[in-house]
């Protein structure tokens, strides 16, 4: 099941991409959740009458005719991996870790998948990270290895958007990985019953049609299973929360010079069985707000 979060005129909603089209589920099961992480808090139930409703809804929508958002709008937690491929250690020139490292991207990060990137007005050191995401579907703590698979809601397309010059600035990496739009994920959020192996997936990103990133989930250091056994010992996650797998070689820092981004260029990452996102990169709206 591909469960999606979309607009159109009428607001902003949930539903289901089937071969037909849109299953708006406002209308197919009412009595559901309109938002993403509401249903999925609303637990197996609700994810199984939003599957039926797939089966016997009709697509009252085209695809082509909402905007695509992102699947998870309001997470509780955006937590992300460094150092999780061995090429990508490789071209930083660091040591590959001994255990896993950790850190925040900020919920004003999250951006729809093919909206665009803000250049930032006090850097040019703008950088992509390919990566494939997963959303927690069930509160979990002290979660073995072997059960991991059992919270997992389902698997997203994503970039990691960074700017690598605040990134350095700070050991905890949040600020440089939490710029505003630089969370784009999506198309949907792709439940693992349609995925055989999420540690066997081909991903690949490209900036202007150009292949930069190109690797397998199945070079991730710390697997997905790994990474929720791991965060559990430590604390809670929820339903709703996204985690961020790592990034393998190929990042604009490991250019030679930097191949940083720029005003104009598109960058798609793919990943095989779940989709593509697409985001242009724009200059960043610098007025002062306050309200």
């Amino acid at each position: 099941m591909k469960l999606i979060s979309f607009s159109d005129k009428s607001g902003t909603r949930i539903g289901v991409a089937t071969d037909a089209g849109l299953v708006d589920l406002s209308v197919a099961a009412p009595a559901l959740p309109t938002d993403m992480k509401s249903l999925l808090q609303s637990g197996d139930s609700a994810l199984e009458e939003a599957r039926k409703a797939a089966r016997t809804g009709d697509p009252v929508l085209a695809l082509d005719s909402v905007t695509l958002r992102a699947p998870v709008l309001n997470p509780g937690k955006i937590l992300a991996i460094g150092l999780n491929y061995g090429d990508h250690i490789e071209e930083t020139g660091m040591e590959k870790p001994k255990h896993q490292i950790w850190f925040n991207k900020q919920h004003n990060c999250i951006n729809d998948p093919y909206g665009d990137i803000n250049l930032p007005s006090v850097s040019t050191a703008l950088d992509y990270e390919a990566e494939l995401c997963f959303v927690i579907g069930k509160r979990c703590k002290h979660v073995p290895r072997e059960r991991a698979h059992e919270v997992i809601a389902g698997y997203m397309v994503g970039n990691d958007v960074t700017v690598r010059d605040w990134q350095f600035r700070s050991p905890t990496m949040q600020i440089g990985k939490s710029f505003d739009t630089h969370g784009p994920t999506g198309p949907w959020l792709v439940t693992p019953d349609e995925i055989t192996d999420p540690h066997d997936l081909n991903i690949r990103c490209l900036v202007n049609g150009e292949e930069r990133q190109s690797s397998n989930t199945k070079h991730l250091i710390f697997d997905c299973f790994d990474q929720i056994a791991h965060l559990t010992q430590s604390f809670t996650l929820d339903p709703g929360d996204i985690i961020f797998t790592g990034t393998p070689a190929g990042v604009g820092i490991g250019h030679k010079p930097p191949a940083y981004l720029v005003e104009g260029d598109v960058v798609r990452v793919e990943i095989d069985g779940i989709g593509m996102i697409e985001n242009r990169v724009a200059l960043e709206d610098a007025r002062t707000i306050i309200e």
